[in-house]
C-alpha cells in the first residue's frame, strides 16, 4: 500500500490526549522488540528480545543514561497479536512530558509515527480481521450507549461478515458453473438449471433487502434516535428540553417566537441515545426568519423517528389538538412516525381540563416542564416507543458504506432476474453475478482498493 509502508515500524500513543495517571504507548512491527530493548531495562535481568509471547514486565526507560520513567512493558510476539506482528505496549506515567519524551526516543531509533488507524490497518492487511469488522472498532470506540456498543460488538463478532461471505460463496458457487458453461458453449451444455438459478437469486434478494432494511433502525441505535419537540409558540417546548436535559439548553422566554431555528442535543436513557430538537413554533408568521424556523420544523418533524407534540393544556381543545395532528400527517405523509402528545402547564390548571377522557384515551401525558413534574413518564414512553429487544443480538446494519453495498448488489441480482426471465445469453449474465460478488465482497474487504482503505482507516484516532 503506498499510503502506508507496511515494512515499517511504528509507534504511537494510544491512550486520550492530554494528562492521566497512565498513558500507553503502542510499538508494531518487525524491529518492535528489538527498538524497545535499547531502551527498556527490566528489573529482572532478562533479555526482552528472547521472553516469550504475552509476557509483561516491570523496568526502567533510559535513554542517553538519562531514567525517563518507570514502566510496564507488554510483549504480544507474531502472530498473537492484535496488528498480527511482533506488537510492544509501554504503559508509562501520564505526564506529557515522558510520553512526548519516550515517543521522541522511538522516533530517535529509526522507529516511524503511526498514521490514523494503522494498527487496525496492519490487523486488516495480517487477517487477523476483515473489512467490516476493522469499521466495528471505530463504532466501538465512538459508541456512546449500550445500543451502539452491543451494535459494535455484534459486528466485530463476525456475525454480519459471515452472512456476507455465506451469501458470496452462493453466487460463486453458481458462477463457478455459469463458467463452465461458456467453456462448452458450442455445445449447447445447461451445467446450471435456471430455476435453481432463479430460486437461488430470490433467496439472496430476500436476505440483501432484509440487512438493507435494517440500516434504518441500525442508523438510528448508533446515532440516536431523532426526537422533535414540536407545538404552538409559547406552550413550553423549550422548558420541556431544558427539563429533559436537566439544563438551561434552550433560551426560554414568554415572547413569543423566541425560538426561531432548531436546537439539539443528546440524552442517553436506558442504553439508548436520543437526539432530541427543538424546534421553533408553528403560527403564521410575517417574520421571514422566523417563518423560515417554521419551515425547518416541518423538516425535522419528516426527519424524526418521534415527534413530542407539545400542547398548553389550559387553552387547547381536543378538536385543535386533532386537528393539528391531522395537519401534521399531511405535511409528513408518514403514519408510521410515532406520536406523543404532551398536555403541559398543569401546574396552571385550575379545574379538569375539558374533553379529559379523549385526551386520556390520546395517551396524553399531562406534565409541568416548568417545575419538572411527570417529566420521567415522558422518559418511559419515549424508552417504550423504540423497541429495541433482541434486535442487537440480530444482523443489522449500521454503516452507510455497507448499505450503499448491500444496495448496488440487490441491484444486480434483480438484472439477473431479468435476464433470465427475458432469456438472455449466459456470457451477458456473467456480468452481474460478477458485480454482485464485487459488491459484497467490498463489505468485508476480500476486494478492496487503496483509496477505499484510504477513506475507511483515515477516519480512526492515531495508536488504534
Amino acid at each position: 500500500m503506498s499510503f502506508y509502508n507496511l515494512d515499517d515500524t511504528i509507534c504511537a500513543i494510544s491512550t486520550a490526549s492530554g494528562v492521566g495517571a497512565i498513558s500507553l504507548i503502542r510499538i508494531s512491527g518487525n524491529k518492535a522488540i528489538e527498538t524497545c530493548g535499547k531502551i527498556f531495562v527490566p528489573t529482572k535481568k532478562l533479555d526482552i528480545t528472547k521472553i516469550p509471547s504475552n509476557y509483561l514486565s516491570y523496568g526502567k526507560i533510559i535513554h542517553n543514561n538519562e531514567i525517563i520513567d518507570d514502566v510496564m512493558l507488554s510483549i504480544f510476539r507474531s502472530p498473537h497479536s492484535f496488528t498480527g506482528e511482533d506488537l510492544v505496549e509501554i504503559n508509562c506515567h501520564g505526564s506529557l512530558y515522558i510520553q512526548k519524551k519516550i515517543l521522541e526516543t522511538l522516533l530517535s531509533l529509526g522507529l516511524r509515527l503511526a498514521s490514523p488507524g494503522e494498527f487496525t490497518l496492519r490487523a486488516f492487511m495480517n487477517n487477523k480481521l476483515d473489512l467490516s469488522q476493522a469499521e466495528a472498532i471505530g463504532d466501538l470506540i465512538s459508541a456512546t450507549s449500550k445500543s451502539a456498543h452491543d451494535l459494535a460488538i455484534n459486528q466485530m463478532r463476525g456475525g454480519f461478515s459471515n452472512k456476507i461471505k455465506e451469501l458470496r460463496d452462493k453466487l460463486i458457487s453458481f458462477a463457478s458453473l455459469i463458467e463452465l458453461e461458456l467453456d462448452f458453449s458450442e455445445e449447447d451444455v445447461e451445467f446450471v438449471s435456471r430455476a435453481e438459478f432463479t430460486k437461488l437469486l430470490a433467496e439472496l434478494k430476500f436476505e440483501i433487502q432484509t440487512l438493507k432494511e435494517s440500516f434504518t433502525q441500525g442508523n438510528v441505535l448508533k446515532n440516536g434516535i431523532p426526537v422533535a419537540i414540536v407545538g404552538k409558540t409559547n406552550v413550553g417546548k423549550s422548558t420541556l428540553l431544558n427539563a429533559l436535559l436537566n439544563e438551561e439548553k434552550a433560551i426560554v422566554s414568554e415572547i413569543p417566537g423566541t425560538t426561531r431555528d432548531t436546537i439539539e442535543d443528546l440524552l442517553t436513557l436506558q442504553g439508548i441515545t436520543f437526539r432530541f430538537i427543538d424546534t421553533a413554533g408553528l403560527r403564521k408568521s410575517g417574520d421571514v426568519i422566523e417563518q423560515m424556523g417554521i419551515d425547518r420544523t416541518y423538516q425535522k418533524i419528516s426527519q424524526a423517528s418521534i415527534v413530542l407534540y407539545v400542547v398548553d393544556i389550559t387553552k387547547t381543545s381536543v378538536k385543535e389538538i386533532k386537528e393539528e395532528l391531522a395537519d401534521f400527517e399531511e405535511h409528513i405523509q408518514n403514519k408510521t412516525k410515532k406520536f406523543i402528545i404532551i398536555g403541559n402547564k398543569i401546574d396552571h390548571l385550575k379545574v379538569t381540563p375539558h374533553g379529559f377522557p379523549e385526551l386520556v384515551e390520546l395517551e396524553t401525558i399531562f406534565v409541568s416542564a416548568k417545575r419538572k413534574e411527570n417529566i420521567q413518564m415522558i422518559i418511559e414512553s419515549l424508552v417504550r416507543s423504540v423497541d429495541i429487544s433482541n434486535k442487537t443480538d440480530n444482523i443489522i446494519v449500521s454503516n452507510i458504506r455497507h448499505f450503499e453495498a448491500l444496495s448496488k448488489t440487490l441491484e444486480s441480482i434483480e438484472n439477473m432476474e431479468k435476464a433470465i426471465s427475458d432469456h438472455i445469453p449466459t456470457d451477458l449474465l456473467t456480468t452481474d453475478i460478477r458485480s454482485a460478488m464485487h459488491y459484497l465482497g467490498e463489505i468485508t474487504g476480500e476486494i478492496t482498493t487503496e483509496d477505499l482503505l484510504g477513506a475507511i482507516f483515515s477516519k480512526f484516532c492515531i495508536g488504534k
